[in-house]
């Protein structure tokens, strides 16, 4: 599944296409496609994995799910879910989801939780943490209305960065820690980006599929933790579990007043 950077990219291929008029609208998407006909494309917009599409009175939502794609002036063999034409080129997407959205999109999405947004607000994802002390580490950063965009390889490759076990428990993490983890969840995010850019992004996975852990040289597990069953590679040597059992009653109840 494409990660928040991924429809970042995405966005900036099809820019070219704002302000103009579908001249042509086709796939096997079962919307009614007849209001995107002959109208212009006011803006492309993206909120952690939804590609927005946004016209004059309705917004186009693209999840690509987990084998969705797209080509930009250009097809693929298998049959268009969407397909744009445009005076100056085409869009077509494939295997995805496809939703009408007639709604203020500031009403449908705070855009506030996307990470690769200009309004992503760290201190209102500390909050929302704060509100599941008990949910895993591993968990939460996936939750899209905390971490929007934040996806499986993102989330391994935090927690290594800030040397933190998967399984650790949200409220018991040290206040330094879950600091440095929200701060990854961006940082990371836009290296990602970068090197995507650079097809060069598997080239620099420190925990994501490794077998040895490069800090300490000891091996890397795979785990399919959490609530959500995601693979989790980590060390559990250098990255530390953080549970209410392994912290004292005073410190339990230190770290829920500082969340």
């Amino acid at each position: 599944m494409p990660e928040g950077p991924s429809i970042v990219i995405m966005k900036e291929d099809v820019a070219q296409f704002i302000g103009k008029e579908v001249l042509e609208i086709g796939g096997n998407s079962k919307i009614d496609k007849t209001p995107m006909l002959h109208q212009k494309v006011i803006d492309i917009k993206s909120w952690g994995k939804h590609f927005l599409i946004c016209f004059e009175n309705f917004t186009v939502r693209i999840h690509l799910l987990m084998f969705g794609s797209y080509r930009v002036n250009e097809k693929k063999e298998t049959p268009e879910r969407l397909h744009f034409q445009f005076e100056n080129g085409e869009f077509n997407l494939y295997a995805c989801s496809v939703k009408i959205i007639e709604e203020d999109l500031d009403k449908v999405y705070d855009f506030s939780a996307d990470v690769m947004n200009d309004n992503w607000n760290p201190k209102a994802a500390k909050k929302k943490l704060s509100e599941i002390p008990k949910t895993l580490i591993c968990d939460a950063l996936l939750k899209q209305e905390i971490f929007a965009g934040v996806g499986n390889i993102i989330k391994n490759e935090i927690l290594y960065r800030v040397r933190v076990h998967p399984k650790s428990e949200v409220g018991a993490i040290s206040t330094v820690k879950l600091n440095q983890i929200i701060k990854e969840a961006r940082n990371y995010s836009f290296d990602f980006l970068e090197w995507k850019k650079e097809y060069t992004l598997k080239k620099h996975w420190l925990a994501h599929t490794k077998k040895i852990c490069l800090r300490c040289n000891k091996p890397i597990l795979k785990e399919y933790t959490g609530e959500y069953k995601r693979r989790s590679f980590f060390c559990p040597n250098c990255q530390k579990l953080y549970t209410f059992q392994e912290i004292s009653p005073e410190n339990q109840e230190q770290n829920l007043e500082e969340l």
